[in-house]
Order: C-alpha cells, then structure tokens, then sequence
C-alpha cells in the first residue's frame, strides 16, 4: 500500500481511526488479536523434549549408558535399572536449570524491549512496541527507535536516522505532507517513518500502517540481534579449563581402573567403577553451571531494579573503579520545583514543594498578589506557553485527581504558572503556539512562536541563562525595555550565581515580538536579538539513598564522579550535600574540558569528582581518559548523544525511565528507577554472584577432588573399592545438585562493599582458592579412606559395612564443605542458616542418603546396611574434620580477612 500517497483523513478512513483520540483499547486489543504481536519472527525455540534430550549426549554419559547395558546383559539388572535411574534424574535436574535460565534470558529480553508511546481513548500512554497495532497514533522525539511502519501526519524539525533501511548514514528529512513524487524507495519517503530506526533530532506523530513482518524492516528479514549466545569471559576461561581438568580427571580416572586391576580387581567392576568415576569426577559442566549462576544472579538484579542487557557485564560490576553519573533524576529526586524567581533587579521565593499546585509568591517576607507585577506575570505566562509538560484533572487520574506529564524542568515551570493561576487552559482564549524549535543540547534553548488574539506574534525562548543571555540585547526593567548593559548582565549573573550557590537550577525566559509579516525559517533566526525577561529558580534536592550509596561505594573503592549540565555553582552545591567532593576534589566546566586532548585530561581526572556545563559528546572524553588511567568506568546516560560513551564505557548504563531506546540499546545494564542506589545494588549483586560462581567452582571441584582420591588411595593401598559405581552415581547426585545450586542464590558476605575492587586480570583460582580445592578434597578423600579402613579392618569379613561408612561419609563430608564454601574466610564466619535453600538442600541430600542406607528395598540394590549409633558419630566425626579441622586456624587469623579499607583517591 502506497501509504505516503494518501492524506490524513484517507489514511484515518482506510483503518478506522482517529488522530484526535487514537484506537479504543478494545479496538486495541482486538486488532492485535487479529494481526498478532508487532515483532519479527525470530528462530523458533528449541522444544522442550529436544532440550531434554540434550542432556543425555555428552560423551560419559552415553558411555556409562552403554555400560549400563553391559550390566544387564551380564543379568546385573537392578544395577542397570538404578544407573538408568539416576542418569534420568540427573537429566531432569539439567533439564530445569536449563529451562530457567531460558526463561531468566526470555524475561530479560522483554524488559528491555523498546516502548512506544500511542494515543488510546484520547489519552497517551507508553507500551512496548511489540503491543503496537494498525491503526495507532504514536509519537516520537530524539533518541527514540521508531516501532512501527508510520505514516508521519506531524513533524517539528524531524529528521531520523534510516542506515539499517538504506545504508545512508545521513540522517533523512522528514515531514507530515503528502509525498506523489520520487521512486519512493525508504530513504524518498519523506512523510513516512520505519521500524527500527532512530529519531535523530525533532519530534514527529504519525499512524501505525504497518507491524511485525508487514514492514519494511521486515521484508528485508532483519532479525535483531540477540544477546543470549554471548558467552562472557569466565564462561570461556572455565570452558578451557574444563577440557584441561576432563584430561586430568580421565587419566586419574585411567589410573584408579588400571591399579584397580593389577591388584586383582574384576576387570568388569572396575570398567564400571571408572566410566562412574569419570561422569561423577569430570567438570563438563562448568560453563553451563556459570549460566546459571549468571541467569539466577541476574533475575536478583531486576527485582533490585537493574536489567542486565548483557551477560559479561554482570563479571566486570565487579571490577569497577569508576561510576561516571549524571545528576538530575539519578543522584537527585527530579522533582523540579521552582522556589525564586528574580526579574527588574527583584526576588520572589515561591512556596509549595513537589507537584503540588497551589503556593504563594512572596517578596519581603509578605505574599504579594502576581497580578500587580507585570514582569513576574509575563516572565510565569511565558514559562507556560513555552512548554511541553501537561497536567491533566480526572477524578480517576493520580492521587490528587490529576496527572503530570513532561520534562520535569517544564512541570516546575507549568506549575509555578499554576500557582498563580495561570494555566495552558486559561491562557488558550489569548495566545495559539503557532509554531516549536525544540530543545537540544547544544542550543540549551526550546523556543515557540505564539499569536496573541490581536494577532501579534513573539518568539518566547527559554534555556540555559548564560545561552539565552548571549542570544539578548535588550531587557525588561520596571516594566520597560532597557538596553542590556555590562551592568544589567553582572546583576543577572549575581543573580544566577545566588541561586547556585543554594543549588538552585535556573532557567532563563526571553522574548521578542516579530514584525508584521516577518517569517522565521531556523532557530538561531528566532532566537536571536531577544529582550530578557528574568529566570526561574528551582531544586531538585538529592535523592537520601544515593547519599549512603555514595559511601558504600567510597568503601568499596569506587569513585563516583557526577556529570551535570548544571551551572558549576550548582553542581557544586549537590555534590557537597551528596558527599561525594572532599577537601581536595576538583570540579571541572565543560569549556575547558572541551580545550583539552585525552591525554591531557588523563594528568588531572583523577582529581576530578564534578564536571559543569558538559554536553553529553563530552562523556565519551571523560570514559577514553579514566580507562587510560587504568579503571574500569561505568557511565550513565539517557540521551541520542550519550550512546558512544555508554558503548565505550566498560559498563554502560542507561536510565529505563528517561533514557531513550538508543541510549538503552547501547548499554549493557538498565536502571528501571533512574536512581544511582541501583547502580551501587548492581554492583553489589554483581560483585555477589561472581562470589557466588567461584563458591560454586571450590565447591564441586573439592569434591570431585576428593572422589578420585578416594578411589586412588584405595587402589595403591592395595584394600577393595570403599565404593561401588553405583555409590559413587549417587554421590555426584545427592552432593553436585541441590546444595551446588543453592550456593547460586547465596546471599553476599557482608564485606562485599568493603574490598577494593576486582582485577579485570583476576584469574579464577586467585586468592587461595586453587589451595583451598585441593586441600579440602585432599582431606576429604583422606578422611573418607580412613573411616573405611577402620570399618573393613574391624570386621574384613563384612565389606557392604565398610563401603556404607565411607559412602556415607563421602556425603556428609561433602554437605558439611558446602557451609565452608560460603565464606571467603571460614565455616564460623557465618550464620549456618543464612542461606535458606541450601539448609533445605542439605537436609534433602541427607534424607537421601537415609533412604539409601536403611530402607531394606534399596539396600541390595546399593549395597548398603544399617549402620548402628556408634557407626554414625564414626562417619560424622571424620567427615567433619576437613571443614572444622582447617576452619580453626582462622579463627586466630581474622584480621587478615576483614577486608580492606578504602580511602577515596
């Protein structure tokens, strides 16, 4: 369909809609019953019986499967069927650790997906993209990614980046006409908008013509990428390893059956007794149980609030030394609220905090009626007029009865307009906006050509005051216009500096009457030789958890440097409150930033904790001389123009709130909040579960360690196996599943913020752990082959009974360990039962094991006997001597273990 061909009122009658009220959300719902999800198709997900079949194809497994067979050929029937058994259980498990972290990955995917906003029942509202149906009005501004095909009926300066469509890296012109001309390729159409591209500046609203695979994004087949194949670097190191220590646990493994043999063993046995060995021993598993931890890890992070885009990202949380921050909304409430005007040399405070709509302007300590002075109505009149924000009254909509919406710069100054009863409703009779030069950052400027009902014309400007004032030549003063003087500017400059220095953000408001018949064609046309009216102050006080979160961090060793368009008195002054400036900290303005290289900044941005008056190209300077400088920086952004220092950053952060669909898919994490104390629970839960991995990784190997020893020292002593195939499947069953997994979700010790923070080089056996596997899975097997030789020595006659002991204390041994492995420390370093699930894990596994030893139909089947009181404390006392044995001398040592404490540089 030649959408661009037909006007608005074809293209409304064609699918039944309305640019006035959107679709009826019933209309809504029905459509996208009919055409399905706005999405294109991706590769069809691995079903469920397929993915369990999986886990039957590794290599040991189909040996010991074979092997299985054998037995039952051989008429060793209940061995086979209980092999079978235990395998099959194994794969289930796999199955439901796999099925998770698909679902962990698949929810993750949808809360990052991008939104739209559309208009339904007259009212906009914002939903995800995939929801978008034929027929929607939407609208977009910079940084958005277009959802849908449009057909534009609207466009203020919008131009849109359409590279994935044509290759052009120019972004293309766009307007709300109707287009009969041109071949009418994607990039000629210049009343319509594409799926997938970007809003490179401007604002535009349009109607929804084409979704999903019906677009032209979708009849080239572009699929989005995906992230879940992306392996991070601990999954790739321990990949290697893993095939390193399969090697290791195979010629073990070789070892135990050959001596196994020559000491007169069955060579049948122990065939059997090997290939258990090895499936029980070898590791193959290490990258799949990182995904896990990885998957559980990060759905903690999006009940905190942090959605992880990126896997590898959650790794280097860990290793940051540098949180690059912007203010507003992030460190602060963004809850603009205007508290001093200042217009002719006078000063009024306005009172009422937040969103609330009624306050008093107050000069001299009395409230004075706004009506009276004309400079202070105009300068309220135009901060409405030149305004995007809206307020809407339903007795259905917020608390109050109403709903704000908007830049919140623009609701401070709409509702100090408000507050002197001034309001869009009540000015619509007098003044029409004809038309909008929208805000951006490099202007610092919005400006608006409005029509008084005498039908004359004026720009209204408002912007940065130091911008606007450069754009003035004239002022209003006692109600007149003045020509603006070095002395009218230094009085306006004391004024922004007043309001500064009590934090106070200003804004500055302009205008100029256009002369009959006079046309403005670009922005610095109309913003140009402007009378300065005066400037709005306002607070956005700092959020109180970002104050203890910027000390945890300064604990932990990382630096928090805000970044701030502000005026530097300003930033100054918020960064005092926030506690993050000490004595010797410098604040850094963006023009002298922008007069210096990468590595000039590289001498001095260790010293600095603020940076003024930055425009977001600014950031990516900021990141290049930090990483120069050796650290590992995480920077903020919610703007088109923070995109490549969020990419460049080694974690990128993008604000779910505020931020733009661009900024969000260049990060690597999202903050659903906008607040700066997630991104210090990001760190901390990332922190967290790379603790959590490398308990899991002492954990396992420990015990694996300590199965081929048992079965190695058994063999060179010349003794019978202490532990039949079977025994040695149930052991990697009870002990490598529940209490493995439930050290996944462990919670964090509580030093985690108080260590400095990782080496990006750290390997994964640093800090003792590769010492601590080996030693703990050395007395494991040690203390395991001691309690069997003191059974099969007391009594050689009744070898079932030894092998229970050891069997038994093989278990224990390893469910004990298990509480070991939760601290960096010792096992007395922490509460046994902080950890819920892996106290219900180990009663399980021990449960378990009671099931194997003493119920009578099972006993034949794995060899087994009842094992008497006194046999019990046996198998209890060694296979507590690995984990208290060693955990002792630590109890003399703590100092060395309470975590360093940092200084902030």
């Amino acid at each position: 369909m030649k959408w661009y061909t037909f006007s608005t009122s074809e293209i409304e009658e064609r699918l039944q809609t309305s640019t006035k009220t959107g679709l009826t959300v019933k209309e809504a719902k029905k459509r996208f019953a009919k055409d399905g999800p706005n999405e294109l198709q991706q590769e069809e997900r691995m079903s469920a019986i397929i993915v369990f079949l999986a886990q039957f194809k590794d290599f040991m497994v189909l040996v010991l499967l074979i092997a299985t067979l054998i037995s039952g050929i051989l008429g060793e029937y209940m061995d086979a069927i209980t092999i079978m058994l235990i395998v099959f259980v194994n794969g289930i498990l796999g199955f439901l650790q796999e099925r998770k972290a698909e679902r962990s990955l698949q929810a993750l995917k949808q809360l990052s997906s991008p939104k739209v906003q559309v208009l339904r029942d007259k009212d906009w509202i914002t939903i995800p993209s995939r929801e978008a149906v034929i027929g929607d009005v939407i609208r977009f501004s910079a940084g958005d990614r277009i959802g849908a095909d449009v057909r534009l009926i609207d466009a203020k300066s919008l131009s849109v980046e359409e590279s994935a469509l044509t290759g052009e890296s120019l972004p293309s012109q766009k307007n709300g006409t109707v287009s009969l001309q041109g071949d009418h390729e994607p990039g000629d159409q210049e009343n319509m908008c594409f799926m997938g591209t970007l809003v490179s500046n401007g604002k535009g609203t349009g109607i929804v013509v084409g979704t999903a695979m019906d677009t032209e994004m979708g009849k080239i087949a572009h699929l989005l990428k995906s992230e879940e194949g992306l392996q991070t670097p601990l999954q790739r190191r321990l990949e290697q390893l893993g095939k390193i220590l399969i090697l290791v646990a195979l010629l073990l493994t070789a070892l135990v059956v050959v001596v196994g043999v020559i000491q007169g063993h069955d060579v049948y046995t122990m065939f059997l007794a090997g290939v258990s060995l090895a499936v029980a021993a070898i590791p193959e598993g290490l990258p799949a149980i990182v995904t896990i931890a990885l998957a559980l890890g990060v759905q903690k992070m999006i009940r905190r609030r942090a959605i992880v885009r990126k896997l590898p990202s959650v790794e280097t949380l860990g290793c940051a030394t540098v949180i690059c921050s912007d203010k507003t909304g992030t460190l602060t409430q963004n809850k603009m609220t205007v508290t001093d005007i200042w217009s002719s040399g006078k000063t009024w405070q306005v009172t009422g905090t937040g969103f609330e709509l009624t306050g008093d302007f107050i000069n001299g300590d009395q409230p004075v009626e706004v009506d009276k002075f004309p400079a202070l109505k105009q300068l309220l009149t135009f901060g409405v007029l030149c305004n995007n924000a809206t307020i809407k009254f339903s007795e259905r909509k917020g608390k109050n009865g109403y709903q704000i919406n908007g830049d919140p710069t623009e609701i401070a100054l709409l509702i100090a307009g408000q507050k002197a009863g001034l309001s869009k409703e009540t000015l619509q009779g007098a003044y029409q906006i004809q038309d909008e030069y929208p805000f951006d950052s490099d202007r610092k400027m919005m400006s608006v050509i409005v029509r008084t009902s005498d039908n004359q014309e004026y720009i209204v400007t408002k912007g940065a005051p130091d911008v606007v004032l450069s754009r003035c030549d004239n002022i209003l003063w006692n109600n007149r216009q003045a020509y603006l003087d070095d002395s009218r500017k230094n009085g306006v400059h004391q004024a922004v500096d007043r309001m500064g220095s009590r934090a106070l953000r200003t804004i500055a408001v302009a205008f100029r009457p256009l002369k009959k018949g006079e046309r403005i064609s670009t922005s610095f046309e109309a913003e140009s030789n402007l009378t300065f009216i005066g400037l709005q102050g306002m607070i956005d006080p700092p959020r109180p958890e970002a104050i203890d979160s910027i000390i945890d961090c300064q604990q932990a060793g990382i630096k928090t440097v805000m970044i701030t368009g502000d005026h530097i008195v300003t930033a100054k002054a918020i960064a005092r409150e926030l506690n993050m400036l000490p004595d010797h900290g410098k604040v850094m303005e963006g023009k002298t930033l922008a007069a210096m290289t990468v590595e000039e900044l590289e001498e001095v941005v260790d010293d600095v904790y603020v940076f003024a008056r930055v425009s977001p190209e600014h950031k990516l300077k900021i990141v290049k001389a930090l990483q120069n400088r050796g650290h590992v920086v995480a920077m903020t952004g919610d703007g088109v123009n923070d995109a490549p220092a969020i990419k460049a950053a080694n974690i990128g952060i993008a604000m779910g709130e505020s931020g733009t669909d661009v900024a969000r898919e260049a990060s690597s994490l999202v903050l659903s909040d906008d607040n700066f104390a997630t991104i210090k629970a990001a760190i901390e839960e990332g922190r967290n579960i790379y603790e959590n991995i490398r308990k899991f990784i002492r954990y396992l190997l420990a015990s694996n360690v300590g199965e081929i020893l048992v079965m190695l020292f058994a063999m060179l002593l010349a003794l019978p196996l202490p532990l039949v195939p079977i025994q040695i499947l149930w052991v990697n069953l009870v002990t490598d599943g529940l209490p493995a997994m439930a050290l996944g979700v462990d919670s964090a010790e509580e030093n985690v913020m108080k260590r400095a923070p990782r080496s990006t080089k750290e390997g994964v056996f640093s800090r003792g752990l590769g010492w601590k596997i080996i030693s703990r899975g050395f007395l494991i097997g040690i203390v395991t082959i001691i309690a069997f030789c003191i059974a099969y020595f007391e009594n050689p006659e009744n070898l079932v009974r030894a092998q229970t002991i050891a069997f038994s204390t093989l278990v224990m041994a390893q469910l004990i360990h298990v509480f070991d492995c939760r601290s960096e420390r010792s096992v007395f370093h922490r509460n046994p039962f902080g950890n819920i699930y892996l106290v219900w894990a180990v009663i399980s596994s021990i449960a378990l094991l009671a099931v194997v030893v003493y119920y009578p139909p099972l006993q034949p089947i794995f060899h087994t006997t009842s094992l008497t009181i006194r046999e019990c404390l046996l198998v209890l006392g060694m296979a507590a001597l690995p984990t208290f044995a060693l955990a002792g001398s630590h109890l003399f040592n703590k100092k060395k273990y309470k975590g360093q404490s940092i200084k902030q540089a």
